[in-house]
């Protein structure tokens, strides 16, 4: 009798370990096992998304209001185009927001900021918010740096 008790307490401890395991993976992969309820879509062009990905999140004063659900090429004016999915409790964006591509500390992975514009229209479903600001690619800001260094030394 023992025996199986014992058995029976490594299989439920097993099975509990597997389940904070995928509960774990779900958090870690943005994925979610219940549904976001509600939400609608918005669109941005960017001229570089360096590093957005799919199901990145979207933010606005620091609170998650959606997540980017894709990313395409404009082949109208050649510009990353974001598609993303705004939860339907914040339906009153004006139309005058702005869109940036946010780095969440000095080389963590990127997200999109909406700031509220002043504007009384609001952003309706299937919108595109035209205020935008693009990624801020540390490679390019270290290469800007080290050529003014360097000619500032040359001179």
């Amino acid at each position: 009798m023992q025996s199986r008790s014992l058995e029976i307490g490594v299989g439920l401890f097993l099975l509990a370990g597997l389940l904070a395991l995928l509960l774990l993976a779900l958090r870690v992969s943005g994925l979610s096992a219940t549904s976001s309820g509600d939400t609608y879509k918005l669109y941005a062009n960017f001229d570089n998304i360096a590093g957005l990905t799919v199901r990145a999140k979207v933010t606005m004063a620091g609170v998650t209001i959606g997540k980017v659900t894709a990313i395409d090429l404009d082949r109208d004016s050649y510009t990353g185009r974001v598609t993303m999915e705004i939860e339907k409790r914040v339906d009153n964006l004006p139309l005058d927001s702005t869109a940036s591509i946010l780095t969440a500390g000095l080389l963590g992975e990127k997200y999109i900021g909406i700031s509220v514009g002043g504007e009384e229209d609001l952003l309706a479903d299937g919108a595109t918010i035209h205020d935008t600001q693009s990624a801020l690619v540390l490679e390019d800001l270290i290469g800007k740096f080290l050529m003014n260094s360097v000619n500032k030394d040359s001179k």
